[in-house]
């Protein structure tokens, strides 16, 4: 009996040792080093200084990643809804064909496609250009704020909308039916019926894509090279130019603090839905 209450522990400890290594001591490592000031003593000096430092840019990530999130949000919701109520079989075939490939393209690929799609001489405004809608020479280039979060909506809509779709689709479909029956359109039933439905998955995917925003570097340094910019650059800014851990680490304790509201939002939901079943 003593070997096979041990078995269990055995199987589990290397993923756990994976954890504690990986995960667990780098975390616990990080904190202490950002409550620690330079001469060894434990103070807020590094965040004083983080604040002082890179207070805009903290502003500027957590207002970026909101209005990523809920672009992200209306898209995925929208696509959802468009392959359950679509009318046009080939129409929903090909977004359905169309809206997964960015999931499986990596992130500094994105930032990459992005520079050479939203740049001043870029493919969309020649493409505006050629069509005689605009004049290249009075246009300029959307390598700013604005394409860092075009490309964190065209990245994290189709992750969403993978799980919105799919649970759209398991959606009872006699509300639908009877919706339409009494004159109502696709986007009421889509506002009024389906999102009010698929709103918890709809918050876990959007969570989800909030703190993968949050965590990305490649993006806002190679789309936005200027100032602001997101607090994942200035993390890499004080580590590679100045070795400043300490710096460093107090801004990213911020941005697990920014995380953790998600994980709140995400937590709150979950126990409200709980409740009302």
């Amino acid at each position: 009996m003593p070997e096979r209450r041990g078995l269990p522990l055995l199987l589990v400890a290397p993923a756990l040792a994976v954890v504690l290594a990986l995960f667990v001591y780098p975390l616990g490592y990080s904190l202490v080093s950002a409550f620690t000031t330079g001469d060894g003593a434990v103070g807020l000096g590094n965040f004083t200084k983080s604040f002082e430092l890179y207070g805009t840019d903290i502003v500027f990530t957590v207002v970026i990643t909101t209005v990523a999130t809920a672009l992200v949000g209306v898209f995925a919701a929208g696509i959802g809804g468009y392959l359950v109520l679509g009318e046009h079989p080939a129409a929903v075939k090909l977004l359905k064909w169309l809206y997964r490939w960015p999931l499986f393209v990596p992130f500094i690929v994105a930032a990459q496609c992005m520079r050479t799609f939203l740049a001043k001489n870029g493919m969309l405004n020649n493409t505006l250009d050629a069509l005689g809608l605009v004049d290249i020479g009075s246009l300029s280039g959307l390598l700013d704020w604005r394409g860092i979060i075009i490309t964190f909506a065209w990245k994290e809509t189709p992750f969403v909308a993978l799980l919105v779709s799919g649970a759209m689709a398991a959606v009872d479909r006699s509300g639908i039916e009877a919706a339409r029956n009494l004159g109502a359109g696709g986007l009421r039933i889509l506002v009024e019926i389906l999102v009010p439905q698929v709103a918890g998955v709809l918050t876990v995917g959007l969570v989800l894509a909030f703190v993968m925003m949050l965590s990305v570097l490649s993006v806002p340094i190679m789309i936005s090279g200027g100032s602001p910019t997101m607090i994942t650059v200035d993390m890499a800014f004080r580590v590679n130019s100045y070795s400043d851990y300490g710096v460093a680490n107090a801004l990213g304790f911020v941005s697990y603090m920014i995380a953790a509201l998600g994980a709140w939002i995400y937590i709150r939901r979950n126990v409200t839905g709980a409740a009302e079943r």
